[in-house]
């Protein structure tokens, strides 16, 4: 997590090579309660605008999460967090999380879906935010 601009806008990253493996008994416990986990520090966190950075290089494809659950996510976030989402930055897209948002994309709103952008690079991701406030974890940068 870090900030950027003058009133301390929030960047949240989150690293899907750290997700749970699917193949775990408890997965959908523990899935659940990292999507509690993650929207009541957004609600602690933000205050105003922010924007999210999913880097999903370096993640298998057993540990990315499921369409069912990236679903209930955007159902279950608060209209003011949605509204205050300025950017959702997918770093290293795979064509999975392409077909996956291109499938879905008649299903949520158009709003949401300009805010979703593609960066192929963490050179290009360094083009658009400050990243001296952002921990990229080495098996990404590699």
């Amino acid at each position: 997590t870090g900030y950027y601009g003058d009133g301390l806008n929030a960047i949240i990253v989150f690293a899907a090579c750290f997700l749970p493996d699917s193949s775990r008994t408890d997965y959908s416990y523990v899935m659940e309660n990292l999507f509690l986990y993650v929207i009541s520090t957004l609600e602690l966190m933000v205050a105003e605008d922010y924007m999210i950075v999913y880097l999903n290089g370096a993640t298998p494809r057993r540990r990315m999460p499921g369409l069912g659950w990236m679903k209930k996510c955007y159902q279950m976030i608060d209209r003011r967090l949605r509204k205050n989402l300025k950017s959702f930055i997918i770093v290293h897209p795979s064509w999975f999380i392409r077909t996956i948002l291109a499938v879905t994309r008649p299903f949520i709103s158009s709003k949401f879906s300009s805010k979703i952008q593609y960066v192929n690079t963490l050179a290009e991701l360094r083009e658009m935010i400050p990243m001296e406030y952002v921990h990229i974890p080495d098996s990404i940068v590699k």
